[in-house]
């Protein structure tokens, strides 16, 4: 039996694991016995979603495998072990821990960030961002600090203000260039994104050059610039550009370039045949590629010269498609027309809706050399398509660009994009991969994705892969079932529709008039609920009345969240998180009487938690006759409305934001919906309420209210959009009775309003013309049907407990009233929890 090759990779980055995946996918780990060095102390991580570890995920969750999938696959994983030298005199790799034999190395360092040499740049406090080491010393930091700086106005210098102004600091990004984004954006763009920046509470500060750092005044650190003005803040946060880590090639003799990075070959072979180099070290054809795409594609060039294939690295495409501070940011190819002589332009700007768009064309018009897009990337996708397939132009070009009903160009469907069309830039996956994929049994989007990976790294071609797997489905005689469940053929939109029009106000009625006749008419797990949901957001009539309760879930049956031990929690609503200290001290009591778990939650609630099935009765009854009524924590429906104090308080605030909180949710408490809804309404643009993380955002102006929709927070966080500026009260809430009515009527089964917004043909402008502009003429329909949700509103559970069949469901046992004796509690700090 042959003795496998020693290979070692050093570096345990999203390049370097990717490495990994093509061995061990593609039969590497029968030539080679693998070893990896990674010096951080965490495997492989996602780096392109770095800034959500401020958003609440952790570093697990950004893991790029499971903890024992190098072990499992026979691959040894050194995690914490820096290698410090590589003697090719030896064909040895020294670490601080010991001397490894190697007879090839793919070298993955990766890149480091660079930290101008400006004096004072190492004083405690001055930081870096681009690891989560670095991430978790930064919040450290921020613990002590109200204002932070980032030196350095490119995609990771933006990356890094979001992450500051994520933890509460005051903001500034300094830039040396005349704009931010100097390599992605013209001044145009730069001009347009500035001010949607500033516009979110981020100071820009360009054209400027520090010259020192010293001690501050009023904060740790003083600024001073080049013409002597200063700015003082207590974190700065250098992000003014990247090095590639080329040490150990220098060290060890390898060829160098005159600016960095290894030089490599279109094998990713180094001057040293032994010796690879993939990623942001490798330096090819005088280009070092900063994204993660070109990285992918190195590792599959290094793979194939690691297994005598014949793939090249031949280049990458480093067209972007960007998020950074919730403003869309897009570059295509030559973006700024100064790579091909003789170039034609044309530029759309919409200083109202805060939009840019360029495209740089061939002399003639047919082929499209570059774009770029600020406050608006829908067209991306499209214009990306006609660039890197060479796919000639419509006779006007610049419809394009412009907006919906301007004489707009249509998207460019699935049927006109060539087999060589790349459709995930990250795996490299082209249209005529999926399509083999299909044609070797893939039958649905998951199975495509299993097949080929595509949309399984950044995500940014998810949409785009849906389109051309369903059409490809479709196109094979495969009908792409969109239905709810095997029970009705329809989309849950299709229901919702059936429901209105024919006044359906049961589930047995819709099932034996719309059900497929060849199922049973109890419906399902899916259907039922969904059903439920729509009856409710139609009819508003309690969800515990006899004809709904078979439809429900735990939750909704009793009213309450269940717990893991069996026991139920229980949510007042406390609107815009305004109580009363009479009403504090009744939860008090409550909790006290009833042995109560009490924690304050993140939506400014007060929740109960350890309450038997038999005592929520009694406890809601206690409650409601204090004034409370049901927060609706168990429902697909206004959760919370989340306020700062406001102008009432602070003496920043500019609008009443308390007030504005009470009453929204006061309004929209009774609404039923697809999925939960969170708002959040902020007096000034400090948004101490986080409104730009909810479904309905709120931020008060001068002049009234900016509306920002479609964010959320948990495992996916997105950040809400501006939508409509400096509107008075009445206009405030007529858009959201118009918005909110349009997704109940509009989004699949259990989808928040960002998905919904993602998965929206025609995305925010098709949005803004429904509801701002009432392009659909529906908008006095969908604000009378929002007025009877609020004219019908009833308190579920004061329904409930007025009720003595009703009340009958609220035991352990049919058959007897003891309480549950499988519940078993420990005390914790003061306070019961679960055994």
């Amino acid at each position: 039996m042959t003795t496998p090759e020693q290979l070692i990779i050093i570096g345990n980055g999203m390049v370097g694991h990717h490495l990994v995946e093509q061995l061990v996918d593609n039969g590497g780990l029968e030539r080679y016995q693998v070893t990896v060095f990674g010096e951080e102390r965490h495997r492989a991580y996602d780096r392109v979603h770095l800034s959500e570890y401020f958003s609440g995920r952790d570093a697990e969750s950004l893991a790029l495998c499971d903890a024992d999938y190098y072990a499992t696959n026979g691959v040894e994983l050194r995690t914490g072990e820096a290698v410090i030298e590589i003697d090719r005199t030896t064909h040895e790799v020294i670490t601080d821990q010991g001397r490894y034999p190697y007879d090839r190395i793919v070298l993955a360092t990766g890149s480091y960030p660079f930290v101008p040499p400006i004096p004072g740049n190492d004083r405690e406090g001055c930081l870096v961002y681009r690891t989560l080491d670095d991430l978790d010393a930064i919040r450290a930091a921020a613990e002590n600090a109200t204002t932070g700086v980032v030196v350095g106005g490119g995609l990771l210098g933006l990356e890094a203000a979001n992450a500051l102004r994520g933890l509460n600091l005051d903001t500034a990004v300094i830039e040396f260039a005349s704009r931010l984004m100097p390599m992605q954006v013209d001044n145009e763009g730069g001009e347009l994104l500035r001010e949607k920046i500033e516009e979110l509470g981020v100071q820009v500060l360009t054209e400027r050059a520090t010259q020192r750092i010293e001690d501050g005044e009023a904060s740790q650190h003083r600024m001073v610039f080049q013409d002597d003005k200063i700015l003082e803040t207590d974190l700065i946060v250098f992000s003014a550009g990247i090095r590639p880590r080329d040490q150990l090639a220098r060290g060890c003799g390898l060829e160098i370039g005159e600016r960095g990075g290894v030089v490599v070959d279109d094998q990713c072979q180094t001057s040293d045949p032994a010796i690879l180099a993939i990623g942001e070290v490798a330096l090819w054809n005088q280009s070092i590629f900063g994204l993660v795409a070109p990285g992918y594609q190195m590792a599959k060039a290094a793979f194939s010269t690691l297994t005598s294939g014949d793939t090249h690295f031949s280049g990458a495409d480093m067209s972007t498609k960007l998020k950074l501070l919730g403003v869309d940011v897009g570059s295509i190819g030559d973006a700024h027309g100064n790579q091909n002589p003789g170039a034609r332009m044309f530029r759309y700007l919409d200083p109202i809706k805060q939009e840019y768009r360029k495209l740089v064309v061939s002399s003639d018009g047919k082929k499209l050399l570059g774009a770029m897009l600020v406050g608006n990337n829908s067209v991306y996708d499209t214009l990306l398509q006609y660039y890197s397939n060479g796919i000639e132009l419509p006779a006007e070009p610049a419809s394009l660009i412009l907006p919906q009903g301007s004489g707009a160009a249509p998207a460019l469907g699935p049927d006109a994009l060539p087999e060589t069309a790349m459709i995930c830039s990250c795996h490299n996956v082209t249209k005529g991969d999926i399509c083999g994929s299909i044609d070797s049994g893939a039958m649905d989007l998951a199975g495509v994705k299993g097949a080929t990976k595509a949309s399984t790294g950044c995500g940014g071609c998810t949409a785009l892969l849906k389109s051309v797997v369903d059409h490809e489905l479709e196109s094979r005689g495969v009908e792409v079932d969109k239905s709810i469940c095997e029970h009705f053929s329809y989309t849950r939109q299709e229901l919702y529709d059936i429901v209105r029009v024919e006044g359906i106000k049961t589930f047995s009625e819709l099932i034996e008039k719309h059900g497929n006749a060849d199922t049973h008419h109890l419906g399902c797990d899916i259907c039922k609920p969904a059903v439920a949901s729509i009856l409710a957001s139609c009819f508003n009539e309690p969800i515990t009345d006899a004809a709904h309760i078979p439809l429900q879930d735990t939750n909704d049956t009793f009213m309450a969240n269940m717990q893991k031990n069996g026991t139920y929690s229980v949510v007042p609503r406390i609107a815009g998180g305004e109580i009363t200290p009479d009403k504090l001290i009744v939860l008090g009591e409550v909790a006290k009487k009833y042995s109560l778990y009490s924690k304050v939650t993140g939506g400014q609630r007060i929740d109960l938690f350890g309450a038997r099935l038999e005592d929520l009765p009694d406890i809601w009854g206690e409650l409601i006759a204090a004034g409370f009524e049901t927060g609706h924590a168990y429902g697909k429906s206004l959760r919370t409305v989340k306020s700062c104090v406001g102008s009432t308080w602070c003496r920043y605030g500019v609008q009443d934001s308390v007030g504005m909180a009470i009453w929204l949710e006061n309004r929209y408490k009774g609404l039923r919906s697809p999925h939960k809804i969170k708002f959040g309404v902020s007096g000034c643009t400090r948004e101490c309420a986080e409104a730009q993380s909810k479904d309905i955002g709120i931020i008060a102006t001068e002049n009234g209210w900016n509306l920002y929709v479609c964010g959320n927070g948990g495992m996916r966080p997105r950040h809400a959009e501006l939508f409509a500026t400096d509107l008075d009260d009445e206009q405030l809430y007529r858009i959201i009775d118009r918005f909110l009515m349009f997704y109940v009527r509009t989004a699949d089964r259990l989808q928040r309003t960002s998905v919904w917004r993602e998965n929206l043909e025609g995305g925010l402008d098709y949005l803004k013309e429904v509801i701002l502009e009432d392009s659909l003429g529906i908008n006095d329909e969908l604000e009378r049907q929002m007025q009877t949700v609020v004219d019908t509103y009833q308190c579920e559970w004061a329904d409930a407990i007025s009720d003595p069949e009703k009340l009958k469901r609220f035991r352990s046992f049919v058959n007897d009233d003891r309480p549950d004796p499988s519940i078993i509690m420990t005390s914790e700090r003061g306070q019961l929890r679960p055994a």
